[in-house]
């Protein structure tokens, strides 16, 4: 059976994850090295992803006694810089999905401050015929529910639908549900290994290797 729509996750697969000057600037702000900040960012973050917890409650885990509510505002938009630097060539072949006729969509573990930044960038949804987030369900990958939810959206059967991510346990859990699920490592391996192609999808054409980040 031919796949007719894609599903990508967000970090890591339509973005880049965050680069060393974005991760210096985000802890700065906190007023915590580097390495200490990172450990915090993670610790609660699937309570925060799943809506769980609001943005006060988790930088408070993050921080600890240091933390300031004046603060929040700054912390938030560090919180989405982390995340913005799109990699154009996934858009551009999801430009070339569309054109073939496939359904395309979003399937992500975010919080909602981040979520809601993304809805309200110009644009950026505009390619993807469903958006699913995370904070919005209350549940998180690798949790069947969701892809589920993201299955609906795309109106295929799971067998129909390829999902893209960059974590190992969320592939699993997309393919537990039906879904043809692959491990993404970036663009360059991913225009290499021919997955594309071998899906009977538009081909994800090493001539766009030229990265051009947003």
């Amino acid at each position: 059976m031919r796949v007719r729509a894609v599903i990508f996750d967000f970090g890591g697969v339509l973005c880049f994850h965050p680069d060393e000057a974005r991760i210096a600037r985000a802890a700065a702000v906190s007023g915590l090295p580097v390495d200490r900040f990172l450990k915090g960012l993670w610790q609660t973050r699937r309570e925060y992803d799943a809506g769980r917890i609001e943005p006060a409650e988790y930088w408070r885990g993050v921080i600890g006694p240091g933390f300031r509510e004046s603060n929040l505002s700054e912390l938030i938009r560090h919180e989405v810089e982390l995340w913005n630097r799109y990699d154009q060539r996934v858009f551009d072949w999801i430009g070339r999905l569309r054109a073939a006729g496939n359904r395309t969509a979003i399937l992500s573990n975010l919080p909602r401050v981040l979520g809601e930044a993304l809805r309200v960038t110009p644009g950026f949804l505009d390619p993807f015929d469903h958006v699913t987030f995370s904070y919005e369900l209350g549940v998180i990958k690798p949790e069947a529910l969701i892809y589920e939810d993201a299955i609906r959206g795309v109106g295929v059967k799971p067998d129909e639908a390829l999902f893209l991510d960059d974590r190992l346990e969320n592939v699993e859990g997309g393919r537990a549900v039906g879904l043809r699920a692959e491990l993404y490592s970036g663009w360059e391996g991913f225009a290499q290994s021919g997955l594309a192609e071998r899906y009977g999808l538009p081909a994800a054409g090493l001539a766009d290797d030229v990265a051009r980040r947003q």
